[in-house]
């Protein structure tokens, strides 16, 4: 692990793909959240009974080919938050309900990852059944 750079990653030249999904026990993706490099957006999404719902695409894009970056996404009882090097960059409302059937998060890279930190933090999806 090189400890030099921020929670994130890396963005090559040549990266082709870097998203975050939040996986239901269902197998559907109650939220992904794509940033591309290619169009400066950050695209988010679900996917759910088997087909994608409609994007909503952010064009706030502070990431740069070949620069260390850091993602964090947040929720509340009503959205995700993403903020991207600490600015606010999308906010996507929750599509799927009850949030604790939220189980897994995958990040999908095509280069390593420096550190990647999950951390529950205030709301507790599996208490509310929201």
């Amino acid at each position: 692990l090189d400890s030099s750079l921020p929670p994130g990653g890396c963005s090559q030249q040549s990266a082709t793909r870097f998203e975050i999904n939040f996986l239901t026990d269902a197998g559907d993706i109650a939220f992904h959240v794509k940033p591309r490099f290619s169009s400066a957006t950050v695209v988010g999404n679900a996917f759910q009974g088997g087909r994608w719902g409609q994007e909503e695409v952010s064009s706030v894009f502070p990431l740069t080919l070949g620069e260390p970056f850091e993602v964090e996404v947040s929720a509340d009882t009503e959205h995700f938050h993403i903020y991207a090097q600490e600015q606010k960059v999308l906010q996507f409302p929750h599509r799927h309900r009850p949030l604790a059937t939220i189980t897994r998060v995958r990040v999908l890279s095509d280069h390593r990852l420096a550190q990647v930190e999950l951390a529950k933090r205030g709301l507790s999806w599996g208490d509310g059944g929201y």
